[in-house]
């Protein structure tokens, strides 16, 4: 349900839901799988994906994009929306100000993720919701709302329910899920979620019947919203992967064991990814074995998927900073950028401008401040970029995930990396630093694992 945030909210993955994965399916009154936008080099934005996601209904307005195979549920995830025409310019602004807007909206997010995890994860972020008919304020879709009317099985949950409690709690709401202490408990369960960015959704819990992909999950619970506002680029809904117990992780726990995984493709391959629910790891087509690192333990954390980061390598080289010692992050498929606390961004970046001395430096832009003009430059060669996670866990980034093109021209190529406002924030890593690798979330297992693979569908 939380809108504004992608997928795995960090889940979000989405994994915020944000997976946003947010990660963010598509079709009828579906649910956008680990909604994320992207960029350049391919000099394009985009949205993930599309879902075999569908509610009980007269008529099947899903299209059928996964599958079952092995014990795992595997759904596609395709890049959708925004885009560049062939003269860089999207929706008559250029492709500055596009970029401009997106990051702007990035740095929102990641701010709303600052205050949640400072106010011991409240804010939401886990659930998954989808804008239903009659929509009073609904922005532009692709595919038809969601008609409850339309479903057997569709019912709306009352205050007295355990679900809507769970919404109090997982939304930080203090004056509870249906607005107040004087309604009766059999009235509906509503309520009103708004973020940073100026995008929000009002409505009523509710559940239905939902098929995934042949799986059948009854009493299915999610946010049905009436009054919908954001950047959601034609998504009909966003579908919540993080640990909140109304996520879509939690409420499969018997089907799928609490396991997920996805792998982003990059935009320019025209490729499309793959969220895979359930553990079975054959039909993954990773390169590289996998690696796994303990999530962090805390009671405290809410939706989020934390783990330890203990160092940085810029090719090769250990990058040095006193602020590996406070090493928490969150890994997040709705932040685009990389975000981390100061001392260590900059450490890596005096170690980058250190081994990229020979190209000639440009202004920042927007949250990237460490940039470049390699306009005339026909060979570039990028500094390899590594995590080190707890237990020695070394995570490559993909190469078009080091740099980010501002200008179709490459007079402004920025490190794509950004600083946090202050030592006591959490750094975050975003997912376009997660491109072509199969990242899996083992919520029973506490941990997370990665893995290479050039992400197309299964």
């Amino acid at each position: 349900m939380a809108w504004g945030a992608c997928a795995v909210n960090a889940v979000a993955l989405l994994v915020v839901m944000v997976v946003a994965v947010v990660l963010a399916g598509g079709g009828g009154g579906g649910v956008h799988c680990l909604e994320a936008k992207r960029s350049r080099r391919e000099l394009q934005q985009g949205r993930f994906c599309q879902c075999s996601i569908s509610f009980e209904k007269d008529e099947p307005f899903w299209q059928e994009m996964g599958g079952a195979a092995s014990g795992a549920t595997i759904l596609e995830l395709r890049h959708h929306g925004g885009g560049y025409s062939s003269s860089g310019k999207s929706r008559g602004r250029s492709r500055e100000e596009e970029v401009g807007g997106l990051f702007s909206s990035d740095a929102a997010r990641v701010s709303s993720l600052q205050r949640r995890v400072a106010a011991a994860g409240g804010g939401g972020g886990g659930e998954q919701g989808m804008k239903c008919a009659p929509c009073a304020s609904c922005h532009d879709q692709q595919d038809p709302l969601f008609d409850p009317s339309s479903s057997p099985s569709y019912a709306v949950l009352p205050c007295n329910s355990s679900s809507c409690d769970a919404l109090q709690v997982a939304t930080g709401s203090a004056s509870g899920a249906c607005g107040g202490g004087d309604q009766p408990s059999s009235s509906s369960c509503s309520y009103t979620l708004s973020y940073r960015d100026g995008s929000y959704s009002q409505g009523v819990l509710a559940h239905d019947k939902l098929s995934l992909a042949g799986d059948v999950i009854d009493g299915f619970v999610f946010g049905c919203g009436t009054s919908n506002q954001g950047p959601f680029g034609g998504t009909s809904g966003l579908m919540g992967l993080g640990r909140s117990q109304l996520s879509l992780i939690s409420q499969t726990m018997d089907q799928f064991g609490g396991v997920f995984s996805y792998c982003l493709p990059l935009k320019e391959s025209e490729s499309s990814g793959s969220l895979v629910l359930g553990d079975d790891t054959s039909v993954y087509r990773n390169s590289t074995p996998i690696v796994y690192t303990s999530m962090v333990s805390d009671p405290l954390q809410g939706p989020f998927y934390f783990v330890n980061l203990t160092g940085i390598t810029i090719g090769g080289q250990e990058v040095q900073s006193s602020g590996f010692s406070a090493n928490k992050v969150i890994v997040d498929s709705g932040t685009i950028i990389t975000s981390l606390v100061p001392s260590v961004y900059n450490a890596v970046k005096a170690e980058f401008l250190s081994q990229f001395a020979e190209y000639p430096q440009a202004p920042g832009f927007s949250i990237l401040d460490t940039c470049f003009n390699l306009a005339g430059f026909r060979e570039v060669q990028i500094p390899s970029l590594k995590f080190v996670f707890e237990g020695n866990v070394e995570v490559e980034v993909d190469s078009s995930g080091v740099l980010y093109f501002v200008s179709s021209d490459s007079s402004q190529v920025c490190l794509a990396l950004a600083s946090l406002k202050s030592e006591y924030e959490t750094s975050i890593v975003g997912n376009y630093q997660q491109k072509n690798l199969r990242v899996i979330f083992d919520t029973l297992g506490s941990q997370i694992g990665f893995a290479q693979e050039t992400c197309d569908y299964i």
